[in-house]
């Protein structure tokens, strides 16, 4: 989900809630620590140089189990992020911590802001050799050793 998405969303909302992919809230009592830009420049393992660039929310939760980010305060934060940073209109990354900070892309379901799980890629799969499907075999076109046990032979 892009910045740009966000900003429509949240005028709509009454309050700013997050879920997790497996169900869970974040503790309605969060506060959203960072809001930036991320540039990532690497190398992938096929030799072609890349740039990334994210925006990067941070939710934290202390323990003001009082504090409610409205959705007007969190608008805010993203216009005061645009102006003092100069941030674009890019894809939302969002770090929370449970067991350790975890990075999620941003969907949204009409009524909350869903965390998707994040997975890593190969960027360069034709230059590393991994096959793109794992080569199906029949059982019927495959040749029985001899030293293999049949079922008549007594072996069993």
């Amino acid at each position: 989900m892009k910045l740009s998405e966000v900003k429509q969303i949240l005028p709509e909302l009454e309050n700013v809630e997050f879920q997790l992919e497996e169900g869970s809230f974040v503790p309605e009592h969060f506060h959203v620590t960072e809001v930036g830009m991320v540039s990532k420049n690497f190398i992938d393992c096929g030799g072609v140089i890349r740039i990334e660039n994210k925006i990067s929310f941070q939710l934290w939760n202390a323990d003001d189990f009082e504090h409610r980010l409205k959705p007007a305060k969190l608008l805010k934060i993203i216009r005061l992020s645009e102006q003092k940073l100069g941030i674009g209109d890019f894809e939302i990354e969002v770090e929370y911590q449970s067991g350790t900070i975890g990075k999620y892309d941003l969907d949204f379901n009409g009524k909350t802001f869903l965390l998707k799980n994040k997975t890593t890629a190969c960027l360069a799969q034709n230059d590393c050799g991994i096959p793109t499907e794992k080569p199906k075999k029949n059982l019927a076109d495959l040749t029985v050793k001899s030293s293999v046990c049949s079922p008549d032979s007594g072996c069993c």
